[in-house]
């Protein structure tokens, strides 16, 4: 999937691609901004397919791609294409050169067809696409077992900072600690669990969805070292 197209000179553009392969692939698609390229609609965010690559000694140039799906149904729908383009970021901050990318890859192409099917709300795609994302780069919550005292628990709190669930004996020590209902852990313990497959399959309550926000906004500040200007704007937008 193209993650981030770049212009490069007159006429040619710099992709990102996410592959399973070989991870994160950046490539030089040459004459791909040439109205008549076979290549100029294949280089362009969220295209998905069989791409064809050439390795030379220091670059990758992109040589044909068979795109199965464009998405263009996010190109029509401004809102929709931000949450889009935020979820690209997340995958280009995760993804490795070289690396086994195969979970992630199919993680965010379900992720935009959550988002084209509208079924369940955007909000809740959001913070399900980041639970998930963080679990398979292994940085995901304890939501099964307090993380100070070890021992297994249904916990009412989470604690970001200690990255997990804080069971009522050992809540004095957690100071960040924020309520968690019992829904919302259900619902944590599932996103991390489930095939990628079942995650688009359930809505939650607007309490559950108030406790995914304030806990996976924090998360992220913690454990994701890095700023999202798409998420700066889809903000804006939701705000308005």
């Amino acid at each position: 999937m193209v993650l981030l197209t770049t212009p490069i000179g007159e006429y040619d553009k710099r992709v990102v691609l996410l592959t399973k392969e070989r991870g994160k692939v950046a490539a030089f698609a040459r004459g791909a901004r040439r109205p008549n390229s076979p290549l100029a609609g294949a280089t362009e965010p969220f295209s998905f397919g069989s791409f064809s690559l050439y390795e030379g000694r220091t670059s990758y140039t992109l040589i044909s791609a068979s795109i199965s799906n464009y998405f263009a149904e996010l190109r029509m729908d401004v809102e929709g294409a931000f949450y889009g383009f935020y979820f690209m970021d997340i995958a280009n901050y995760y993804a490795r050169e070289a690396n086994d990318e195969t979970e992630l890859l199919k993680l965010l192409y379900q992720t935009l067809r959550a988002l084209v099917k509208k079924s369940i709300p955007d909000k809740l795609i959001r913070y399900i696409y980041e639970l998930k994302a963080i679990t398979i780069n292994g940085e995901g919550p304890d939501v099964f077992h307090c993380v100070i005292c070890r021992r297994e628990t249904t916990g009412s709190f989470f604690s970001p900072l200690k990255g997990g669930l804080v069971c009522d004996g050992c809540r004095p020590q957690g100071a960040d600690c924020l309520p968690l209902d019992p829904s919302t852990l259900y619902t944590m313990q599932y996103i991390e669990t489930s095939s990628i497959e079942k995650l688009y399959t359930f809505t939650v309550s607007e309490k559950v969805l108030g406790e995914l926000e304030m806990i996976m906004k924090r998360y992220m500040e913690i454990y994701v070292d890095r700023h999202f200007k798409s998420l700066d704007i889809l903000e804006q937008m939701i705000r308005a």
